[in-house]
């Protein structure tokens, strides 16, 4: 299962980020309307793809014990992401500072839960 998710987890993070950047790119253009919509579903989809793979994974994962590391890098993972996008809109609502695109939500999560895993790792050495 880890080199399925490998094969298909990699191109997925990595059309996000394609996605996330084109989008960018095409700001200038104003889509409204229906554009607008399958734009951000065009957008959104690697990222439900990628939450999907990685339900199959724990699902199919046989050791109670690997099973356990990624939930609780999961869970520390959602934690801290969930606790910087409060803190900064509670900063957006005081006007301290401006809003941001929340389309780097998910990557800031997919990078809390790879320092996650590896601290949890470290845990248990």
């Amino acid at each position: 299962m880890e080199d399925r998710m490998l094969f298909i987890l990699m191109p997925l993070v990595l059309a996000v980020f394609v996605l996330a950047v084109w989008g960018f790119g095409y700001h200038h253009l104003h889509p409204t309307g229906i554009v607008a919509c399958l734009l951000a579903i065009l957008v959104a989809l690697p990222n439900v793809a990628l939450i999907v793979i990685f339900g199959f994974y724990l699902s199919e994962e046989k050791d109670e014990f690997q099973r356990n590391l990624l939930v609780q890098s999961l869970l520390w993972a959602i934690g801290a992401t969930l606790t910087l996008i409060t803190f900064w809109g509670v900063l957006v609502t005081f006007e301290v500072v401006q809003s941001r695109s929340l389309v780097w939500v998910f990557p800031l999560f997919c990078l809390f839960m790879a320092i996650a895993k590896f601290m949890v790792r470290l845990r248990y050495r």
